[in-house]
């Protein structure tokens, strides 16, 4: 081999495999490249030149081979999420290391070694597609299991908490989260606003303004189911559960410093680290881990355990190991695999429910109808989100945009006499009593502060307090003088400690802070 071969060969061999991808791709096609073909099978004879009058057009509408390249073309790009827009997705394994059927009767949790596949997709929140992955944001944590009994979806955040507690409140804090109508501008006036205005925001804001609001890379931070939902074994007996999942690889942030300037040389960052520590096998992993509370505790509970701005305290309800997840697989197509892969906290297998979580119980229609506007009324046909775990899927429905499965001409209405699918009474829930007076309810002395005064003075260090002082001043420093009292009075009430250091740091900065309040629209 010449000298010029050599080198070229090393050089290829210090990429990193999402580089390498193409090349592999060649090596793996060993004969001849395949036949090019349009949408419909025929083989393409000229893919450089369109179908023309004379060498100068004009093009013709029979040309078949443009057409269907254009149609296809024009029509690529389904829309975004609304929230989540950008993500990575791999796959692997769930497996059960600790019996929980004491429990659960979900059968994926049936015997200790029980191995379930997996799919995986985590997200920046409030950018768009393009935007970077090394922002200050929650991380989603999205987890597709597919049992013998169907699709289970946990789908959580890196954060065991969230910002608001109510869905009506989540249009209105994800627009704030987004962008400007008028100047298409991301908007610290619009952010603190919402989120001063509400102070049950508080705790996830003091998560989001640590060290952990920038996780270097989705391996090594830590995943929650976040909501409370309910576990019902054999003999119809729930306790509500909460469902965690620690990184194996250890908590790993970024500072902001290093954030910025990473998102201006790679903005792809996480997305190619998942990729490239798959593809060179140190497969990352997960521990996973339940919370539970009986009936009884959950009456007694000192806060609402359904609120979903707080956490259940550990040592009251410590963590139960159950098992492992393990990615080993990366995505064979990222369309495919990953932005058609759809999520749906309403699907659940028998054993695990929902509890009367306000914001779950919102989840569980939005999800749903998200994706039928995004991906269609039978996205649940698509190959990444179909149980094919399970036996065979037959139901009553029918129709509908891109419909693949006709269920080999059985009825499509019930009750019928011709052997339709039939009911399970087996997988019947056990009933459960609700009452009170219908109405809209607002909180009413609910501790919006304590458990984020935990936070401050117990789980932070010195030096980490400074670094949450210094990022959420930079990003105060942007509102409204008005804003930014309104915030501090609310971060007064967590510590005094943390409202004073932050009314110095913004004046530092040259914000006229009056935390008498005589400036203050409270």
């Amino acid at each position: 081999m010449s000298n010029y071969a050599d080198k070229n060969k090393n050089n290829e061999m210090d990429r990193d495999p999402a580089s390498q991808q193409l090349n592999e791709y060649k090596e793996s096609v060993k004969d001849k490249p395949p036949v090019l073909l349009t949408g419909n099978g025929a083989p393409i004879a000229n893919k450089t030149a369109s179908l023309t009058v004379g060498p100068r057009g004009p093009l013709l509408l029979q040309d078949f081979v443009y057409l269907d390249e254009q149609t296809h073309f024009d029509r690529e790009r389904i829309p975004e999420r609304v929230v989540h827009a950008k993500g990575a997705g791999a796959f692997g394994y769930f497996e059960v290391t600790h019996d929980i059927t004491q429990y659960t009767r979900a059968k994926i949790f049936s015997k200790i070694g029980k191995k379930t596949p997996i799919a995986v997709r985590f997200s920046t929140v409030g950018g768009e597609s393009g935007s970077a992955d090394t922002v200050r944001d929650p991380r989603g944590f999205a987890v597709k299991f597919y049992t013998e009994e169907g699709i289970w979806d946990l789908v959580g955040n890196n954060t065991p908490i969230f910002f608001v507690k109510d869905p009506l409140l989540f249009p209105s804090f994800i627009h704030t989260q987004k962008r400007n109508p008028v100047t298409h501008l991301k908007d610290m006036d619009m952010f603190w606003d919402f989120l001063s205005l509400r102070p049950e925001s508080t705790h996830q804001v003091m998560i989001l303004f640590s060290d952990r609001g920038i996780p270097d890379g989705y391996p090594h931070m830590n995943g929650y189911g976040s909501h409370t939902f309910k576990l019902v074994n054999n003999n119809n007996e729930f306790v509500y559960c909460k469902f965690h999942y620690k990184t194996d690889q250890g908590i790993k942030n970024l500072t902001a410093e290093e954030a910025a300037k990473i998102s201006s040389q790679d903005p792809d960052y996480a997305i190619r680290n998942l990729y490239n520590t798959i593809a060179k096998k140190k497969f990352p992993s997960w521990t996973f881990y339940i919370q539970v509370m009986t009936e009884q505790q959950a009456d007694k509970f000192q806060w609402n355990p359904f609120d979903l701005t707080k956490v259940w305290p550990h040592k009251e309800y410590p963590l139960i190991p159950v098992g492992k997840l393990v990615l080993d697989k990366n995505p064979s197509n990222y369309f495919s695999d990953v932005e058609q892969l759809a999520f749906d906290p309403a699907h659940m297998v028998p054993g695990i429910e929902p509890s009367p979580d306000k914001m779950l119980q919102g989840r569980l229609f939005a999800y749903s109808d998200t994706h039928r506007h995004r991906l269609g009324p039978n996205h649940l046909q698509l190959p990444i989100n179909c149980p094919y775990k399970s036996i065979s899927i037959m139901n009553y429905q029918r129709d509908g945009s891109m419909t693949i499965h006709d269920q080999d001409g059985a009825p499509n209405y019930y009750p019928n006499s011709f052997k339709g699918p039939e009911v399970c009474p087996a997988v019947k829930s056990p009933a459960f009593s609700a009452f009170g007076d219908i109405d809209r309810y607002e909180p009413v002395n609910e501790d919006n502060f304590g458990q984020v005064t935990t936070f401050w003075q117990i789980v932070l260090d010195v030096d980490a307090k400074t670094r949450l002082v210094t990022n959420m001043a930079n990003s105060l420093a942007k509102a409204s003088n008005f804003i930014a009292e309104r915030a501090i009075r609310n971060f007064s009430q967590v510590d005094v400690d943390l409202g004073q250091r932050l009314t110095d740091a913004l004046r530092k900065k040259g914000k006229m802070i009056n935390i008498s309040g005589k400036g203050a629209n409270l």
